[in-house]
């Protein structure tokens, strides 16, 4: 798939997501009208759709139509939205800085961020729950709001925050980091692939296997060239404050491996993760462009 042909399927995987983001979001003016502000300026003011895309991309992979899969990358999207509110906050991150923007709780202020992130979250359930145009039956439903609610809570990304902020000012060796990032990053991208294929009750278990076991090779694979990014990018290119890792004194693959074997790593998990796809044939292209893509982005 040429650059060209990624971005043109991404951008419309983009204009999806974000039109049902648009119908699923109470409005500005629906009272009460400061909380229901801080969810639209929270989940509608950019960010690259990653998530919801690789929910299209592993649809389409194994033949689900992308109108059905509107609500399931709506609800990852919100779950991921809520998220970046929520670690932003003084007590987490305290970063003021997202996506170029104002982080939600200094555009607003703490409680209602705090109150904007478990909005969204809930929403998220309510979309699955909901929406007519998935086509689903309460199996399919409720497998989905399963796999959700698992890669979202304790044993997922929660979790994995809450290593990361027992790890502050900690050495961690390579085992102990992947974990962590497993579940923080890792849970919700897996998550995202596997929403994408629950819609097909008859979906090939080898097959989605394969899913499976690409989506944690690029799970891990974006929260390295993240940690890069933390080191070489720059914030007015980020979209968030660069170097805020090491001012915070986190544990991070460039700071255990070194620059270059960390890129040598990422670069291997996304190799390993294109190799999962080969059973499959063109459809999964978009698959195979975003596993290159993830490691090669600038944000």
């Amino acid at each position: 798939m040429t650059d060209s042909v990624l971005q043109a399927f991404m951008q419309e995987c983009q204009g999806r997501v974000n039109a049902a983001l648009e119908t699923w979001l109470p409005s500005a003016k629906t009272h009460p009208e400061t909380l229901h502000q801080a969810m639209r300026y929270a989940a509608l003011s950019g960010g690259k759709r990653i998530r919801p895309i690789l929910t299209y991309a592993s649809g389409q992979a194994v033949g689900i139509e992308r109108k059905r899969l509107d609500g399931p990358a709506c609800a990852v999207e919100l779950i991921h939205s809520y998220s970046l509110v929520h670690d932003d906050l003084p007590a987490m991150d305290d970063d003021d800085l997202r996506r170029g923007q104002p982080t939600c709780h200094r555009a607003f202020d703490e409680a209602t961020a705090i109150l904007a992130g478990d909005a969204l979250q809930t929403l998220a359930f309510y979309v699955l729950s909901k929406d007519g145009g998935m086509q689903a039956g309460q199996t399919e439903r409720l497998r989905m709001i399963e796999q959700l609610a698992c890669a979202s809570g304790s044993r997922g990304m929660v979790g994995g925050q809450a290593l990361d902020l027992q790890a502050v000012g900690k050495e961690l060796d390579l085992v102990e980091l992947e974990n962590m990032h497993i579940h923080k990053t890792g849970a919700l991208i897996r998550a995202s692939v596997c929403l994408g294929t629950l819609l097909d009750p008859d979906a090939d278990p080898e097959t989605l296997r394969r899913l499976d076991r690409y989506a944690k090779c690029i799970g891990l694979a974006f929260q390295i060239r993240d940690d890069v990014l933390d080191v070489e990018g720059e914030t007015a290119t980020l979209g968030k404050t660069q170097g805020k890792d090491q001012a915070l004194n986190k544990p991070t693959y460039p700071g255990l491996l070194g620059l270059s074997e960390a890129r040598e790593k990422a670069e291997a998990l996304s190799a390993e993760a294109i190799e999962c796809l080969g059973v499959l044939g063109s459809e999964a292209e978009p698959l195979r462009a975003l596993a290159a893509f993830i490691i090669g982005r600038s944000h």
